[in-house]
């Protein structure tokens, strides 16, 4: 009977917020969000530098320890809740409310990833040239320490040694990277001017971004059948191509070959929880947000496995089409692979497009290239959207949900935040966006989020609680093996981490550059802006709250909707009318 009606309870909720309209549809949208471009750019490199295929045991390790367990805890949070990453915790434990504002924060800081897709976007169009302005030299950019193609590639009759090894020499697309895209200032304090060509691509983007989700899930679900599954089509095609390259294979083993040496390495393990916590989504929210859409009795345990064997397939998949180029680079250039190879931002938009600029047909395989960077950002981009309006509309249901609101609501957010991005496209742009990045969402938001959803669903709400709720959803209770995760290894490794990255940290510089004082501030503030939330909410509660320490403590650690329990606990005498009618609707 209870039973029953929680679901009647559930149908009724969906009613007010939608849901998806069948589960292919969140099948392609969830995939489209995890998978992104820290597969393409962030898991190839760290396999190279961090052992080849020996990093693939700790990556493993963290995938089944922290991944699928953090995975499925949130999103059959959502799918039980029926509500955003904010009023979901009034349904589990209202003290920890300050999560879902902390992690709301931290997502403005990850709108600026739309700079990316920006540069993707403004690289495509350059694609259709019929000469690619990153293999020669002849542009108004360029400088007289160019040197193009015909010199790099080693290969060339004309061209001896010697030319290629010139220390004062720039490749021809560095300079359209640094001096034609970026064309960076001084420093953060000399933003300089809007670039038009930019900011024409970022309101490009931020316009598809609207009407991806300007209908909710309605519209966000139907866009995923092609932009969930598009860069598929052209990872398929760039394999293919890479995998028959002369040198292919050299670069293969530099990506595979195993180093078992570096599992010694602190580090390698550092990073490799690192990149399970970006590349899954885990702890920003939108996972919640995602399953919250989901009817009350879809089988999120299932989906979750599946979802998990995808993003670590497409990462494994990813370097391959990465390496076989670089393999196949350094042979044109006479060189060996770890001389091609670069990090983040510089492999995708130096390396790569130089690669394909020696391929017969550049134009082709640039346009395949950027195609799929670009909608392998604009998934991320736009759930990140989506899930921070879900949130915002779930705490003012009746303000936003009233009809047309919604969509004014979230063109006014695209708005502002196009406005605000076209400091990303000035010539301090880069500055800011490193900042936001390297402060805004750094690895000890997410791993001080982790520590406490774990300690507020596993500990105060209860895993047994968590589990038995995912078993009369699904049908199919979890293992004890989650329960163990969700309270002890996740809080304990997300503790450890926490206080590492704290111990080794260092400010950031980028060539040389170091940001002034006033910067570093703000870097910080941005950090403690989310993670602060979390303390702050709970202790304002604990004041506004009636009654003594413990009847408040029991009332704000337990379900708001749930007032049953503290008179379980507490007994009728031990709550006063004020105190039950504060359970009902704190």
């Amino acid at each position: 009977m209870n039973r029953e009606r929680r679901k009647r309870a559930h149908q009724m909720k969906d009613g007010d917020r939608g849901q998806w309209t069948n589960k292919t549809e969140y099948i392609l949208v969830v995939a489209g969000n995890v998978v992104g471009l820290g597969n393409v750019w962030r898991f190839p490199y760290l396999c190279y530098k961090n052992g080849g295929g020996a990093f693939l045991v700790p990556y493993g390790l963290f995938v089944v320890v922290c991944g699928i367990p953090l995975f499925l805890l949130e999103s059959s949070s959502g799918q039980y809740t029926q509500e955003g990453f904010i009023t979901c915790w009034r349904k589990f434990c209202p003290i920890a409310q300050g999560i879902g504002y902390g992690q709301a924060i931290m997502k403005l800081y990850d709108f600026s990833f739309i700079i990316i897709q920006v540069w993707a976007l403004f690289y495509l169009v350059f694609s259709f040239k019929s000469q690619l302005p990153w293999a020669n030299c002849e542009n108004a950019w360029n400088t007289v320490n160019c040197i193009g193609l015909q010199i790099l590639n080693s290969s060339s009759p004309n061209v001896t040694t010697n030319q290629t090894m010139s220390t004062n020499t720039t490749a021809a697309a560095t300079e359209f990277w640094e001096r034609r895209v970026l064309a960076m200032s001084g420093g953060i304090e000399e933003l300089g001017s809007v670039r038009w060509d930019l900011a024409l691509c970022l309101l490009a983007c931020w316009v598809f971004c609207y009407f991806s989700i300007w209908k909710s899930v309605r519209s966000s679900g139907k866009v995923a059948y092609f932009t969930a599954t598009f860069p598929y089509v052209m990872l398929l095609i760039l394999l293919i191509r890479g995998l028959t390259l002369p040198g292919a294979w050299e670069g293969i083993h530099f990506y595979l070959y195993p180093d078992l040496t570096r599992l010694a390495n602190l580090e390698v393990w550092i990073e490799a929880g690192a990149q399970v916590c970006f590349s899954y989504s885990i702890c920003s929210g939108s996972l919640t947000v995602l399953g919250s859409y989901n009817r009350h009795n879809n089988n999120c345990y299932k989906d979750c496995f599946w979802l998990c064997l995808l993003n670590c397939a497409t990462s494994f998949l990813a370097g391959f089409v990465v390496f076989s180029v670089l393999g196949f680079m350094a042979q044109k250039q006479g060189v060996t692979v770890d001389n091609v190879v670069e990090s983040g931002p510089g492999l995708v938009f130096i390396v790569y497009p130089q690669a394909t600029a020696m391929m017969p047909f550049p134009q082709f395989w640039s346009v395949c290239f950027f195609l799929m960077l670009i909608f392998l950002g604009v998934d991320s981009h736009f759930v990140t959207v989506e899930a921070f309006t879900t949130a915002i509309s779930d705490l003012f249901p009746k303000i936003l949900r009233a009809a047309g609101r919604s969509e004014i609501f979230i063109l006014l957010l695209c708005l502002l935040f196009f406005l605000l991005h076209l400091t990303l496209v000035t010539e301090g742009g880069m500055y800011i966006f490193q900042l936001s990045d390297y402060y805004g969402c750094t690895r000890a938001c997410h791993y001080f989020f982790a520590l406490s959803e774990c300690l507020a669903l596993a500990w105060t709400f209860g895993a047994d609680r968590v589990i038995n709720n995912i078993g009369d959803m699904t049908g199919q209770r979890p293992s004890v093996f989650f329960k163990l995760c969700w309270k002890y290894i996740i809080p304990l490794l997300s503790l450890i981490s926490f206080i590492l990255y704290l111990v080794g940290f260092t400010h950031l510089t980028i060539n040389n550059y170091v940001y002034p004082g006033w910067a570093y501030a703000l870097g910080w503030s941005m950090t403690l802006s989310s993670v602060l939330l979390v303390p702050l909410w709970a202790a304002g509660q604990m004041c506004l709250t009636p009654g003594t320490f413990r009847q408040r403590l029991y009332i704000l650690c337990r379900p708001a909707e749930d007032p049953a329990w503290q008179e379980r606990e507490m007994g009728e005498e031990g709550m006063t009318e004020e105190l039950r009618t504060s359970a009902v609707t704190a």
